[in-house]
């Protein structure tokens, strides 16, 4: 990629891929017109200085620099008094030429991402990072910051046709400054000639700038988790009874499960953490000391930001919520005012405000008795957003002039600090502000019981896991929630849930289920333990911004600079039959292999360079590939 200053008022990266020309201030969200631009540039960078109108009295100053052979590092910084308020800041490129499709990246768990065209309905801000997809040729171009823990930022593709427009910005929040400077973090820009492979690239520019180094376990977190089964139904005996089935399971077939973690439905009220409800009479350590006798690792569910309105701590504390800068009240991020309830009897939710030094020593001190008292040794915190959700244009906390990441950022390695070593999976979660605190994080929504339906289904699953997976193994263990595996008590066809648990364990991250283990047909055990492994595994999906219905992921482990022994898994989520023909160079697999059909254990009888599969609508092929003929089937994934 080239930068190009061919006068004073022309600014390009242009590339054989998709090029980017044209630079004009943002302020607000709005890209300011009549923009002046004067630029001294150099091979090897250029300095601009951008003035409008309406940046009052203030300027745009942009730096950019060699990163490398490859990149380019751009910076810039809003300079003087604008006249107003400061909610964001940043630049806009006026062009993206031969742009066919773009990475709009969510900003937690629940947010997605996806691969859309310009123009597209869906079309609300990316965060952190954006991949532009060449409309014509191969591979991609990518822009995205390195550092994530102060602020939120922003991308916004504008326009449809020949060449939109692609607004960045960060997010200041009115966050309070000594001077008039204010200064992005910095924002890498390179091509490259893959598509996930260039996502990986930039998650360890990410990984290399992280203020703490990224926390990658070196095992998989496999086990089980009370939710999808019980949900909020959970009792001491319940819990005991799934307890006994696990442990038989478990050890009757050598499966590596780890966690065994109690989810919501334990506390009265959301806030009321060191509260417990009557069904557990002994309280939380005398169980978790049972789940720890019993071999598994034990964990607690907990929604650290969570306070509900019917709860004893917003009753005795109502000064310790975020307040409502239009209203004066508390500020709720969720509300339940019919029928359903949410298994508590709070209709509204609001954010516990941690820049209040009394409500921060709260949760202290309820993080350090459920680590030093309690026992607990698994940690997965929900509803990690909460903080993140409103501006000051909304919120008003007890300590102004922070950002909401700074606020977020503060508490969560509070977190760190008092669950020391233990296990941490951030659900509802930040994606980016959480590098170097969680060891896990959710990639997507909770799994649903039926194949389409939308946020409760397996809808987000095949989204989500495809444009996030290039995270796994660089910035924590991917979680795609947990595997359904039972037989009754869902609206997936026996084809569906099959396929959908096999697409989620080849991730080669978190492997969890709800289901009763013992209550399992010898089939769907047999499935379970196809997933879980006890090494880290890397999952690459080769076909990543094709649009193609049908998925492809590659795995083998992690140990293997090359593999010996590779699975592929082709995956037809579309509603039609499918016929697919792949060279299996194209996958990542250079030569001919061995393969074997995982269910029917069926071998190939010569080795191959291709494949070719023929797929219902749902259906999928798990096909195992080796260099040398294989002993016996596999029965697990590499």
């Amino acid at each position: 990629m080239k930068l190009c200053v061919a006068s004073q008022d022309e600014v390009a990266f242009e590339s054989g891929r998709v090029t980017l020309r044209g630079l004009a201030p943002v302020l607000n969200g709005a890209r300011l017109d009549d923009t002046q631009l004067n630029a001294r540039g150099t091979e090897d960078g250029a300095a601009l200085r951008l003035t409008a109108p309406g940046l009052g009295g203030a300027a745009l100053d942009v730096t950019i620099r060699r990163r490398d052979a490859h990149a380019w590092e751009l910076r810039y910084a809003l300079v003087g008094d604008p006249g107003v308020e400061v909610d964001s800041f940043g630049v806009c490129f006026e062009a993206v030429e031969n742009l066919r499709a773009y990475l709009q990246n969510g900003y937690y768990s629940w947010d997605g991402s996806r691969y859309l065209e310009p123009g597209a309905a869906q079309a609300a801000p990316g965060y952190a990072m954006t991949q532009l997809l060449p409309r014509v040729g191969e591979g991609s171009v990518l822009l995205g910051f390195d550092r994530h823990d102060c602020f939120q930022h922003t991308f916004r593709v504008e326009g449809a046709g020949g060449a939109p427009s692609l607004a960045i910005e960060t997010v200041w929040d009115r966050k309070a400054t000594t001077g008039e400077r204010r200064d992005s973090e910095t924002l890498v820009i390179f091509e490259h000639p893959g598509v996930e492979d260039s996502l990986r690239a930039w998650a360890r520019v990410v990984a290399a700038a992280a203020p703490v180094p990224p926390r990658v376990p070196d095992q998989p977190i496999t086990g089980w988790c009370s939710w999808y089964n019980l949900y909020a139904a959970i009792t001491e005996n319940n819990i005991l009874e799934h307890l006994r089935g696990a442990v038989a399971v478990r050890d009757r077939e050598n499966l590596p499960l780890r966690i065994f973690q109690i989810d919501d439905g334990f506390t009265p009220e959301m806030g009321d953490w060191l509260q417990v409800k009557p069904q557990f009479p002994r309280g939380m350590k005398p169980l978790l000391d049972d789940i720890r006798a019993a071999g598994f690792t034990p964990g607690l569910w907990i929604g650290p930001w969570m306070v509900g309105n019917r709860s004893q701590l917003y009753r005795e504390h109502p000064d310790w919520v975020v307040r409502d800068r239009l209203t004066g009240g508390p500020l709720p991020v969720m509300a339940f005012y019919g029928e359903f309830r949410w298994h508590k009897r709070s209709e509204e939710y609001y954010t516990l405000d941690t820049t209040h030094p009394d409500a921060f020593d709260y949760l202290r001190t309820v993080f350090r008795t459920w680590r030093r008292d309690w026992g607990c040794e698994y940690f997965k915190t929900d509803f990690m957003h909460f903080p993140t959700v409103h501006g000051p244009d909304r919120a008003v906390w007890h300590t102004p002039g922070l950002t909401r990441i700074e606020i977020w950022r503060r508490a969560a390695e509070m977190i760190r600090e008092e669950i020391g070593d233990a296990t941490w999976l951030g659900c509802g979660c930040p994606l980016w502000a959480s590098v170097g605190l969680v060891d896990g994080i959710r990639i997507g929504r909770d799994i649903g019981v039926e194949w389409r339906g939308g946020e409760q289904s397996a809808e987000s699953l095949l989204r989500d896991q495809a444009t996030r997976n290039f995270t796994n193994g660089i910035l924590w263990q991917t979680d795609p929630d947990c595997i359904l595996l039972r037989d009754r008590f869902h609206h997936l066809s026996d084809v569906e849930l099959r396929s959908l648990a096999i697409y989620a364990g080849m991730a080669g991250g978190v492997v969890m289920t709800s289901d009763a283990l013992d209550e399992l047909s010898a089939e769907r055990v047999r499935l379970f333990k196809l997933l879980l492994s006890s090494e880290r595994a890397i999952c690459r999906f080769p076909l990543l911004g094709t649009h193609d219905p049908v998925s492809v992921q590659v795995r083998w482990s992690a140990g293997e600079q090359t593999p010996s022994v590779a699975a592929i898994f082709v995956f037809n989520t579309g509603d039609a039959p499918a016929q697919r023909m792949y060279s299996l160079a194209r996958l990542g697999l250079d030569g001919a292999w061995h393969i074997t059909e995982w269910g029917a254990g069926r071998a190939w009888p010569e080795p191959v360079e291709r494949i070719a599969v023929t797929l219902a609508p749902h259906d999928s092929a798990l096909l195992f590939a080796s260099r040398q003929p294989p002993d016996a089937p596999p029965d697990r994934l590499p």
